[in-house]
């Protein structure tokens, strides 16, 4: 194989993914002077971001004048079971609101106040009205703008290519391999950082709001360059997804119906959650349908509905309903917005959600109910960086967004996946930044790792006969539906453990027909092994925590322990190749976050006054 007859195109830094993170993180780098490469595998503009309709989470006050980045700290640190990187969560907390202020100075257009303000509204687990939105359309507009934005900046954009593996010299990162989907060309590339920016990997499961671009290749790429992945376990089913049509069953139905006010009721038109408050929630949600009414009249004394739980509750409540017989026809719940909102009313507060209804499910939502059920939407875990700067612990690799563990800890908070991505974007870009000025110029290709990368994608074309990549794929989602799912045992993690195994086999023998052109049986088989390694690093991480705690439920050890308060599950790649899953020690917290997160909300309310001067 000859390197030098494959294009290669050299840049400072390229950063792998052009969702929110991605975007926010090339801006950063560039406005630094740095020539930066964007890299992603669809169309610019097709990106998970869009797919965030309620709103952006900063606490900006503008609603509710007691909102503060220290409530909301407290917040995302309760949502998150305490389990979330103390350092990421202030960070984030403290800088989102300056990153929205940012977005609207680049011209974003959020909804308004009566006095001209950004809107907020309430989502689930936040104290206060928090979510600044447009309409039902905000991640669309986040996108919008920073693509407006960055287009200005001098960034290079590399559309519809995959990114297969990165390359090292020595211990540091040297460039990343590429193919362009539509030819199967190889392309090099040349920098001195990686941004992966790659979001989760939902298609691991058979039932996700993820659609194809999700399969896990920021964790696959990381993992086999020797960074870590962390909180792997902790996997968020999203409570509302369509389930019907079966041919939209996943889809996405925002929080944001609840946060304007929809509630959610099973076969008996009983309203359930009202008997699934857990203890620790009851001083903060309502405890009667006149404390809900209260609250959908606008009265900002009133506690939130119990539909504005935090979404693991709500999501195995929806669940608790169905298995005892009381779901809706095609096994879910329902979410009624028609009776709690006039139509004028949803079809300007949720146009998408109106529009969505209409045309995948022949069904107007302003007077019919919606089924819905829980689907596989999100990774709290993700790659193991720093928190100040977003590197992971093989220098020059950076990785931020949904891609990252630390901010959400044990369950994601509605709402703050895109101030975090807007956040850690910036950081990750910063990072990379004062990173390359820290090391001298001379990095180089390591053409052996790049023939090795090659071949182990063409191998899969050369094959005479081998394993079907489609049937692979199928395979993996119904195990991990079935043995890693909303709810886990040790004997169903075991059983889907062992079958993983056999399906490395297979993966290990996977053959695709036809040429390198426009063959996406190619790139299915080429995505398996990112898949495998996601599905593996889960399964292994929520088979070590022997507890329940946030997104991650096992049933055979119920409740959260406090032992298990200490230890991050850390996944790394032996020098044999084989995965090793460690319990590590968390560092200790500083005092003063420990001690606003364990703060009554009422003390907490009377500091933010004092320090507001009221």
């Amino acid at each position: 194989m000859n390197i030098s007859e494959i294009k290669t195109v050299e840049h400072d830094v390229i950063v792998l993914g052009a969702g929110g993170a991605g975007l926010r993180a090339a801006i950063e780098c560039s406005k630094e002077g740095l020539s930066t490469g964007l890299v992603c595998k669809s169309l610019l503009g097709k990106a998970h971001t869009v797919m965030a309709e309620g709103g952006v989470a900063a606490s900006l006050a503008n609603v509710d004048t007691r909102d503060h980045w220290k409530v909301h700290f407290r917040d995302t640190m309760r949502g998150g079971k305490f389990l979330n990187n103390w350092r990421m969560a202030e960070l984030h907390a403290r800088e989102a609101p300056a990153r929205v202020r940012e977005l609207e100075e680049w011209g974003a257009v959020f909804d308004r106040t009566k006095s001209g303000l950004i809107n907020q509204r309430n989502f689930g687990g936040h104290r206060y009205p928090r979510l600044a939105h447009v309409g039902d359309r905000t991640g669309l507009e986040i996108i919008r703008t920073l693509q407006d934005y960055g287009i200005h900046q001098g960034i290079d954009i590399y559309m519809e290519c995959t990114g297969l593996d990165l390359i090292k010299d020595g211990d540091r990162i040297s460039g990343m391999v590429g193919m362009w989907r539509d030819n199967g060309e190889f392309i090099i590339f040349k920098c001195r950082a990686v941004i992966l920016a790659t979001g989760g990997g939902g298609k691991a499961w058979k039932i996700t709001s993820n659609s194809w671009e999700y399969t896990g290749d920021g964790y696959g790429m990381a993992y086999e360059a020797g960074a870590e992945l962390m909180d792997m376990e902790f996997t968020q089913f999203h409570p509302t997804g369509m389930v019907w049509p079966p041919s939209v069953r996943g889809t996405l139905v925002t929080e944001g119906v609840r946060g304007e006010g929809g509630i959610l009721t099973n076969s008996e038109n009983k309203r359930f959650m009202y008997d699934n408050i857990p203890d620790r929630f009851a001083a903060e949600t309502a405890d009667s349908e006149e404390e809900a009414n209260r609250w959908l009249e606008g009265d900002k004394d009133a506690r939130r509905p119990p539909e504005l739980l935090t979404r693991d509750v709500v999501a195995r409540a929806i669940r608790k309903e169905v298995k005892a017989g009381r779901g809706s026809p095609h096994g879910g719940a329902y979410l009624d917005i028609a009776s709690r909102r006039n139509a004028e009313d949803i079809k300007r507060k949720l146009p998408s959600m109106y529009h969505q209804f209409k045309v995948l499910a022949e069904l107007d939502i302003t007077n019919e109910r919606m089924e819905v059920g829980p689907t596989l939407h999100y990774f709290m875990g993700g790659v193991k960086v720093d928190a100040n700067t977003q590197m992971t612990r093989v220098p020059g690799l950076f990785a931020c967004g949904e891609c990252a563990a630390g901010v959400h800890g044990a369950n994601r908070l509605g709402g703050n996946s895109l101030s975090d991505l807007l956040v850690c974007g910036k950081l990750a870009g910063s990072g990379s930044v004062n990173y390359i000025k820290s090391i001298n110029n001379n990095h180089n290709l390591n053409n052996d790792a790049v023939q090795k990368i090659i071949r182990s994608a063409t191998d899969i074309l050369n094959r005479e006969k081998g394993e079907n990549p489609y049937l692979i794929h199928e395979d993996l989602q119904e195990l991990m539906q079935n043995n890693v799912g909303i709810v886990r045992t040790d004997e169903l993690l075991s059983e889907g453990l062992d079958e993983l195994s056999n399906l490395w086999k297979k993966f290990n023998n996977v053959k695709a027909d036809g040429a390198s052109q426009f063959n996406p049986g190619w790139h299915q088989a080429i995505s398996l092994r990112n898949l495998l390694v996601t599905a593996e690093s889960v399964a292994r991480a929520a088979k070590m925590r022997e507890e329940s705690r946030g997104a991650h439920t096992r049933v055979d050890f119920e409740g959260e322990r406090d032992e298990w308060l200490q230890y991050n599950i850390v996944i790394s790649k032996s020098n044999e190749g084989t995965m090793i899953v460690d319990k590590v020690m968390r560092d200790e917290p500083d005092p003063e976050l420990k001690r606003i997160a364990q703060l009554s909300i009422e003390e907490l309310e009377n500091e933010v006054l004092l320090e507001k001067g009221e």
